[in-house]
Parts: C-alpha cells; structure tokens; sequence
C-alpha cells in the first residue's frame, strides 16, 4: 500500500501514546517505517501503547508538545522525512473544565511542530492531523467540505478551527516555494475501534459498562455523527503523506477530510444499539440530563469527494465491518488475549480489504460511463 513510501524511511509522530497514535505507529512499522515518536505518558490503565509494547520498538521520547525546545530539539535529532502530527488535546468535554490547556496543546502545540518542521528543510511531508469539529457548525444534513467556514462553539472545536488556520498560515508563509517541506492538514470523523480508553466516548463507556454489568448511558442519543473505524482516517493520513512526497507534492498541500461512508453516518442511539447486538449483551438507557449539562453538535457529517477522487482513496470497511472489528478486539482483550497479534492482524484485514477495493476502484474507474455505453 502507499506505493511503498514509508519502507525504509524515517517517520516522526508526535502523540504515538494516544489511541490513534498507537495504531499508526504499530502500522507504520509493519510497513517497514524507521519510527520516532513523542508523547505523554499514558493516561489510561491500560493504555494501547502499552499493551502493544511499543516504547520498546523505536525511539520514543516523553515529551509535552507544549514545550518548543525539547519538541524542535527532537525533530531535529531525529532527522525525519515525514512528520505526522497527531499529538492534541482530543476530547470535547474536557475542553469545557480545561480551556486554556485545550488551547495551548493543540494551537499552540501546533505551532511548535511547524516551527521545529521550519528548521529542518530536508523534511518532505508534514501532516497536521485536525478534526471534522474544525467546520463552523450549522446543523447541516450534508456533510461539511474542505472549503466550509472554520468555527467553534465549545473551545476543542474552536481550538481545532485555530489549529488549521495556523496550519494554512504556515504553509503560505514558509513552505510555499518548491524545494521546501509539503504541509497539509487532515480532518477525521468520530473515531472507534480496539484500544481506546478515553473517557466520555461511547466505545470505552460501552465496554466499561459490559464489564461492570451496569447499563450503558448516553447523553444524546439522536446526535449524527460519521463513525469510522481508526484505520479508516489513519489510512487517509498515510495516503496523503505519500502523496506529499511525491514529484508533484504541493499540489496535494492543503486540507482534507477523511470520513466514513454515508451510510456509517448515524445516530448515537444506532451505535450503542449495533454494539449491544454485535456483543450480544448489554443494555441501554437515556439520561437526558446530561445532555443539557453541556451542549453538543446536533448533526456533523463529512464530504469527502475530494480525497476520493483526488487521492483515490475511500473508506473500505462498512459499519458492520467497523461495529464487528471493534467489538472483537475489546472481547478478545477482556479475555486476555495477545493484542499484539491481534492489532497487527486487523491491519494486515484492512490492508486486503483497501487492496481488493483499490483493484475494483481502478477496473471500474476504466469502464465507460453509463451515458458512454449507451452514446456507443
């Protein structure tokens, strides 16, 4: 996959103790990537990074994105050629009680990357990973596109609205010239799958639930939201990546969604249902009281046309597939199973699940249109 780009090349994420951090950085390896990485310790016991070992696997540091001396001084030791910047503050609920730390991770945390990038012009590609939150909400049926307005009700929105107008700002005032490194941002929907355990997301409050046999509670059950599974963005990031470093990068210097399927965009309530049933124990119940404790989004959907037929890339794994893999993976920890193996075979299914699509993609991308064959 990725026209093997990352086989043999040096590969920095910042934020590889995080959830999403921690899958990349396992992939990356199995693709044959010199990895470094950078983040805080775990803040959940367990942790994905832990289980998966992967401190031991490549050069990690425990750094806090926030202090710009100990984060350039990395970048700059690690000598990467592609930076893939992942390290935030990531939950909307705790920007409500942390603000100003929400603010200083992920705009100005930002910023420190870009900077330490800017030091070091033999780096190829830089990936600032955002947020489908970045969009100026207006309750849309239809999913937000690249060129929306960028906005923030509740400081994480507002934060990662910041973080791509310091992105945009960035790369027209310092990598704009060719030679120098291709910057793009990366906009993902509701992230799930096995390993997370941040709190006040529905995946980890449903096994935390299973486990202590008390009934799953949620605050807005009708919200929309575009649930994809965690490889479904992370493959996004590393196609986007391989096409920054190509002969033709900056034409792919810019912002990007990488969401789900139209049909994986459904509700709360639909979710936490499809995880009783797929588990097949579990119950859920409504509590409309914590819903108004602290507004939330309505509807958010994603467009991603642009990644599709511009990067040819596309979701592979449907909701069922999604709900199914999720689900296997907490059952299969919850029964003391190597998650190693595990985690690196879910990799090596999505792999053959985008390949057989990537081939059909192409045989279909040769055919006439409909109105072709009918004018032939």
């Amino acid at each position: 996959m990725f026209d093997n780009t990352f086989s043999g090349r040096r590969v920095l994420v910042t934020g590889d103790t995080g959830f999403k951090g921690s899958w990349l950085c396992q992939w990356l390896l199995q693709l044959g990537a010199e990895v470094f990485g950078c983040g805080l310790t775990p803040t959940t016991t367990p942790s994905l990074f832990e289980l998966l070992e992967l401190e031991g696997q490549y050069d990690h540091r425990t750094i806090d994105i926030r202090d710009q001396e100990k984060v350039a001084a990395f970048v700059a030791e690690a000598r990467p050629d592609i930076v893939l910047h992942l390290a935030a503050q990531p939950l909307v609920r705790l920007s409500y009680q942390q603000p100003k730390e929400t603010f200083d991770t992920n705009v100005m945390g930002t910023l420190h990357v870009l900077e330490a990038v800017r030091q070091q012009p033999d780096i190829q590609a830089c990936v600032v990973i955002s947020s489908d939150k970045c969009y100026e909400n207006r309750e849309w049926v239809w999913g937000y596109r690249e060129q929306d307005p960028l906005g923030g009700k509740d400081p994480y929105s507002a934060s990662k609205a910041a973080t791509e107008i310091v992105t945009a700002s960035y790369r027209d005032s310092f990598f704009r010239d060719a030679g120098t490194t291709c910057v793009a941002s990366a906009r993902a929907g509701n992230v799930i799958g096995g390993g997370d355990w941040a709190q006040d997301r529905i995946v980890p409050d449903f096994v935390s639930s299973i486990l202590a046999e008390q009934p799953l509670v949620l605050r807005n059950p009708n919200a929309i939201r575009p649930w994809q599974h965690v490889l479904e963005p992370l493959s996004g990031y590393l196609a986007l990546a391989s096409r920054l470093c190509g002969a033709d990068g900056t034409q792919f210097a810019s912002g990007w969604n990488f969401g789900p399927a139209p049909a994986a965009h459904v509700t709360v309530g639909q979710l936490a249902k499809r995880l009783v049933a797929t588990w097949g124990a579990g119950e859920v119940r409504i509590d409309p009281a914590a819903a108004e404790a602290l507004p939330e989004s309505g509807i958010l959907k994603l467009d991603c046309s642009k990644a599709i037929s511009q990067l040819a890339w596309q979701p592979n794994w449907d909701f069922a597939t999604t709900i199914q893999a999720t689900v296997e993976w907490y059952r299969s920890w919850s029964e003391g199973a190597d998650m190693r193996d595990l985690t690196r075979q879910q990799i090596k299914n999505f792999e053959h699940a985008a390949s057989t699509a990537g081939a059909e993609w192409a045989d279909q991308s040769r055919q006439p249109h409909h109105s072709q064959r009918l004018a032939g």
